[in-house]
This record gives structure tokens, sequence and C-alpha cells, in this order.
């Protein structure tokens, strides 16, 4: 295993998902191979007479959480983004923020940026606003609408929270979002433009053109009568993803300027790697071409041989065909010797966040030498001849780890993780 000199840590880490309002308790779920999958307690499911019934929604509401004014100013995938976004800031330990000058006594404005992605933003919003403006006209459409509902919200919110003002940036690129924003935060500080950057993903559109939408592109899993056993990462039996919400953060900084300010480090940002199929808008390269690339581009940017890759957090969302090209280009770019786990069997498909919520299973799985069970995986697809953990987590110490995302239109993110 080789170095490439000044390197990125990760010194924080947030999350609200449906295994849990934080880290702590969405690692446990994990770990316990636990599904989060439930029935969706809504009229509408009936009265659009969807096919698809539920739904992995988040275990803590935010207005759990935030304040009451604060939760009526945001939409949903930006509650969801300050949540997560505060839990990392307090868990690097950086200080109250803003000051007057902006920023955080532990860090400069003028070094902080903020990269948030979502695949699809304000949809709750949009749609909701729309509703009432045709119901009880122009005067009921929110003030805040046009900022709930842009994509770039997220980013925006948290970027105000905590006065960062070397950049806001919101990646789009469908279910790579989260994970791509992690990717951008990396080239930000191995360039020197930043000193921190809290990066991440968010999600929240659980709503009836969503699961219709999904439903006709023949994605979703229809389980409906057993939630908790429909999605099945590389099981023989499986037939689609479940539709998730949530948000996953991180705090990355300089690797000198986490030492001078004596931060704990919980992994390293070694390396990433991007690339896209150029094969089709929705359906993976079945070669796994692209992934690979991807992959490989990880392992060159962070200075690893395949040999030194013990485990692969998946992005694997239960499809046909999608979870066998994965282990294709798993195959190609590393060999047969790393072991796979899929988060989504447990969390459902968070979408924008599911890259950075999986990104943060892999450091924890690579710091506390754990890799959790794949929920649901009963009878291993053939096809699939490579070792995935089932069952119950194993115990098995990591050099270096790849996080796996990739997204409609053929966008692929990898992320290459080792020890602090």
């Amino acid at each position: 295993m080789s170095s490439t000199g000044q390197g990125v840590v990760v010194t924080g880490m947030g999350a609200t998902t449906p295994l849990g309002g934080d880290v702590a308790t969405t690692w446990d779920g994990l770990l316990a191979g636990r599904s989060a999958a439930s029935k969706i307690d809504e009229d509408w499911v009936d009265t659009y007479e969807l096919p698809v019934k539920i739904a992995s929604q988040l275990a803590v509401e935010p207005t759990e959480i935030l304040k009451r004014v604060e939760a009526r100013r945001l939409d949903r995938s930006e509650q969801t983004a300050i949540i997560a976004a505060r839990e990392a800031w307090q868990h690097a330990d950086l200080g109250d923020y803003p000051n007057a000058e902006g920023g955080s006594p532990k860090v400069d404005a003028l070094r902080l940026a903020v990269i948030v992605g979502t695949g699809i933003g304000g949809a709750l919003t949009l749609l909701g606003q729309d509703d009432i403006l045709e119901q009880q006209g122009l005067r009921k459409v929110a003030v805040l609408t046009i900022p709930m509902l842009m994509p770039n919200g997220p980013a925006a919110h948290v970027g105000l929270e905590f006065g960062a003002a070397a950049g806001v940036h919101a990646p789009v690129s469908a279910c790579a979002s989260g994970a791509e924003a992690i990717a951008w935060g990396w080239r930000m500080l191995m360039a020197d433009e930043v000193d921190v950057v809290v990066a991440g993903g968010t999600e929240a559109c659980i709503h009836p053109i969503t699961l219709a939408g999904f439903s006709q592109a023949r994605t979703m899993a229809l389980r409906n009568d057993e939630p908790e056993r429909a999605s099945r990462p590389f099981d023989t039996g499986r037939n689609g993803f479940v539709l998730g919400e949530g948000a996953g953060m991180v705090v990355l900084e300089r690797e000198e300027f986490a030492a001078a300010r004596g931060a704990t480090v919980h992994g390293r940002l070694a390396g990433i790697g991007t690339s896209a199929d150029a094969y089709h808008i929705t359906a993976p390269d079945p070669e796994g071409t692209g992934q690979s690339r991807a992959i490989a581009a990880a392992l060159r940017t962070a200075g690893l041989e395949p040999s030194d890759i013990g485990h692969v957090n998946c992005h694997a969302t239960a499809t046909s065909v999608g979870d066998v090209a994965e282990t294709v280009a798993v195959k190609k770019s590393i060999g047969d010797h790393p072991v796979l786990t899929a988060p989504k069997g447990s969390l459902g498909h968070l979408l924008g966040a599911a890259g950075a919520v999986e990104a943060i299973s892999t450091i924890l799985s690579v710091r506390e030498g754990l890799i959790p069970p794949t929920a649901n995986l009963e009878e291993l697809d053939p096809d699939v001849t490579l070792d995935v953990v089932a069952g119950e987590a194993r115990k098995q110490s990591l050099d270096a780890a790849i996080s796996d995302s990739f997204g409609f239109g053929g966008h692929n993110v990898c992320l290459a993780i080792t020890p602090a």
C-alpha cells in the first residue's frame, strides 16, 4: 500500500435515516441486519391505487428535533440535511458557529466549504405548493416556495448554518449525488482551496408521483405484505428497491489542518473515482465497464493496489441487472477476494442520500473492523460469485475499503476509505 502524501481525513459524521435519528442508531441497525421498510400509512396509497404501498421512512421525524418555526421554513429534504450536518459538525468538535466574522473559531469561514448533493430535491414542496395554488389560489402559496423547492436548497441552508464562505455546491447526479459531494470535497481539499468541507447527501421524496414513476420503470419491490423482507440485494428473489428518505454528512479536513487543531480522525478518504457509463438513461452497463473504471480511478488516486481492498460497500439496489453488473465491475477492477455488503437491504434506497450514508457505513466498517450483513439475503444469486456477508455482521480487520455509488444517467462514484 502506498501513500499520495498530504491527505484528507474524516473528523465528523452525521445521519438521520430510516434506521435511526443519528449515526450510532443507524450503525446499530445495520449491524443487526434490521430492515426499516414498513407500510405507508397515508390515504393516497389507496386513492391512486399504487402497486407499491411500502417505503423506508425516517425513524425520527425532523419536527421532533427542529424548532417549529425552523421546520416550517424548510423542505423535508432541507430538514434532514440540517439535522445530519449539525451532528457531523458537533462530532468533529469544530466549535460554535457562526461567529461575528462568519464561520467558527476553529476554522476560517473563507477556508470552509459545504457540498450537499440530492437526486430530486424539494419535490414535496413543489408538488404541495402546486396543489395549494390550484385549490386555494395565489395568496396561499408559501413565500419561501422557491428556496424550499430548489435542489441547491439543502446545500445553501447548511452553508448558511456554518457560515461557509469558500463555496457552497450542490451536485445532482441521481443516486450518486451524496457520494459525488464527498468526492468533490476531496478535490477541493487536495487542491488546498479549503481546510474543511461539510459534504454529503439528502433526499425526502416519498410521494405518489415518485412511487408511481419508479413503479412504471419496474424498479420497485412489490412485497407489500412483508415490507421488512422486500429489499433483497443479491438474493434470487429480489425484484426491486424500497424507496427511502434521509441524509448523511461527513466533515472532511486536510490532514495537516486536522492534526494542528488536535481533531479526532475516524478514517481517511484516501482517493475517489468517477466515470460515466454512456450506456443508458436508467440501466447500468451489464458488463460493468464504467463502474470498474470508477473503482480503478479510486484505487489510483488513493495509491492503493487491488490486493489492498478487503471490503466493498455495494450500491446494490436489489434490481435484477444492477446487482450482478456491480459484481462484474468489482471482479474486473479488484478481483474476487473482497467481502461485500449491501446496506439497502436494511435502509432501503435513499437516492441522493444513499452514497453519503453508505460512505459513513464504510468508514465505520474500516474503523471498527465490522462488516454489516446484507439484510434479507437468503439465497445468493448464482451469478453473484463473490463473498457477500449475510445473517450476521462479520469481524474483519480492513486495510482499505471501497464504497460504490451509481445513479440513473450512468453516474458512477467510488470512494476509497483507509484507517485513521
